[in-house]
């Protein structure tokens, strides 16, 4: 998942359709178009090796049961965010927004000596629910060419993930644009791999470090710097944090990612998402901010008007935003 277009900071042109969409987000139940690759770890050494990788205890994973975890470099900075599910004793599954496979796959093997496991692409898909109806919407058993269901929650979004060969999409349920889910994402604060998520950040900055790592376990690549933050209160130089975005220019505005944000004429970071808020009314966004910026603050960010960039106001909020 890269990121997202420039959206403008008036509605889109087809506002009904979003905001039904969104609708049903957040009060029923739809679709999102969420794509992951999956990767399989199978062997005698499967679990062993996993454990020594990734910042959560796999150990722990009772068959059939999932949990989120960062891959990290040796110096603790970030290779990837993924979920592990169990499969069986010696089995599991790993998947990563789409595009970031062959990574974790390279990632995975850079380590692997004399090691009894195989790493290998799945040609698996997902099927993502979100909404607080989603369980109602579920029939007692799996949908076909569904081997896992998922329990998915983050930053106030619930649902599950239809993990498997082909799972079908659960009938009456609706299909909801890509626009509505990124306005859910941001508005959670929901970090996605090439955007929020890349080979700079630290756990720590995106709040990951209670979702994702363990404490109790042991060694594992990358924890030495994940520990040190721990020891200090995570004392980091920026957090990631929501805009809502106050543009009284109305159609011909756009928002970037990659604006500066700035305070007093000081830049204090860039927007990585952007997406048009229904429930808001107004275009927000997530952003890094130097620490400085304490939330809820006023700051300025760049907007394109007509082809010119003029400063906006915006204020800046701890996520997940209030809706």
């Amino acid at each position: 998942m890269s990121h997202m277009a420039p959206v403008g900071t008036t509605p889109p042109p087809d506002p009904g359709a979003v905001a039904d969409d969104y609708a049903a987000l957040r009060r029923s139940v739809g679709v999102v178009p969420v794509a992951r690759d999956v990767v399989r770890v199978s062997g005698r050494d499967a679990v062993e090796y996993l454990q020594g990788q990734c910042s959560q205890d796999i150990v722990a994973l009772h068959i059939g049961m999932s949990a989120d975890a960062l891959l990290l470099t040796p110096q603790g900075k970030l290779d990837a965010l993924v979920r592990v599910t169990r499969a069986g004793e010696d089995d599991l599954y790993v998947d990563v927004d789409a595009g970031y496979g062959a990574a974790v796959i390279a990632r995975l093997a850079r380590f692997k000596l004399r090691v009894q496991a195989d790493i290998e692409p799945v040609e698996w898909r997902i099927v993502a629910l979100r909404g607080p109806e989603t369980s109602a919407a579920l029939s007692s058993s799996p949908a076909p060419g569904t081997s896992f269901v998922v329990p998915y929650a983050w930053g106030g979004v619930t649902g599950v993930d239809l993990l498997g060969a082909g799972p079908e999409i659960p009938a009456h349920v609706r299909r909801c644009g890509r626009e509505a889910w990124q306005a859910l994402r941001v508005e959670a604060g929901i970090p996605a791999m090439g955007s929020e998520l890349d080979e700079r950040t630290i756990a720590a900055e995106v709040g990951l470090l209670e979702r994702c790592v363990s404490f109790t376990k042991g060694c594992y690549t990358g924890q030495e710097l994940v520990a040190r933050l721990d020891a200090r209160g995570n004392k980091v130089a920026r957090r990631l944090r929501g805009l809502v975005v106050h543009d009284g220019h109305g159609a011909g505005s756009t928002l970037r990612p990659g604006a500066a944000v700035s305070v007093a004429d000081r830049v204090v970071g860039r927007l990585t998402s952007v997406a048009w808020s229904p429930a808001l009314g107004s275009a927000v966004a997530l952003c890094y901010l130097h620490r400085d910026v304490e939330p809820p603050s006023d700051v300025e960010v760049e907007l394109d008007v007509d082809g010119a960039i003029e400063k906006v106001a915006a204020r800046a909020f701890a996520l997940p935003l209030d809706v």
